[in-house]
């Protein structure tokens, strides 16, 4: 059974909370410095637990990226028939 969604919002903002009175407020002022810096990725939970810290999985990373260039160097370097 479907709940009833309500699309009326409550206004919760107390009385004394003017914001038309603000000068100077840009919105989404830091937002572009802020993607740029972040790089989020969501880890399943089996791989949350095998990589625990950040320093982890970039360790584990860069070690994949260096076997990956190694495969694609010696497979350069084979004779074709």
């Amino acid at each position: 059974m479907k709940m009833e969604s309500n699309n009326e919002l409550e206004d919760d903002l107390r009385p004394e909370y003017d914001f038309s009175k603000m000068q100077g407020g840009v919105r989404g002022k830091y937002a572009e410095r802020y993607r740029t810096g972040t790089n989020v990725v969501l880890l399943d939970p089996d791989v949350a637990q095998a990589f625990p810290t950040s320093d982890s999985v970039n360790e584990a990373l860069r070690l994949l990226m260096q076997i990956a260039q190694r495969q694609k160097l010696n497979t350069s370097l084979e004779p074709t028939s």
